[in-house]
C-alpha cells in the first residue's frame, strides 16, 4: 500500500511545480510589458535620422489619414530627396 502513495505525492509536487514555471512565466510577460519603449518618441535613431533632423528634411515616421487612422509614412521616406 505504501507504492500508491508515494506516486501521489510525487504526481502532486510535479503538478505543484509545473503550476509555479506557468504562473512564473505569466507574471515575467506581465512585467516584461511595462518595461520603457526601446525607440522614445522624438529622438534620432540613426545617423540618417540624425542628418535629416540637422538639414530640416525629417519626415515622421507614421501619417494619419482623413478618417484618423494612423498609417506608416512610406511615400514621404521613400521618395527621393531633390
Amino acid at each position: 500500500m505504501h507504492a500508491p502513495r508515494h506516486r501521489r505525492s510525487s504526481r502532486s509536487r510535479l503538478a505543484a511545480v509545473t503550476l509555479a514555471m506557468v504562473a512564473g512565466g505569466a507574471l515575467a510577460v506581465s512585467l516584461a510589458g511595462c518595461a520603457k519603449p526601446l525607440f522614445p518618441k522624438g529622438v534620432e535613431r540613426t545617423q540618417f535620422d540624425r542628418y535629416d533632423l540637422a538639414r530640416n528634411t525629417h519626415q515622421p515616421a507614421y501619417i494619419e489619414d482623413e478618417f484618423g487612422r494612423r498609417t506608416p509614412n512610406l511615400k514621404g521616406r521613400l521618395a527621393p530627396r531633390n
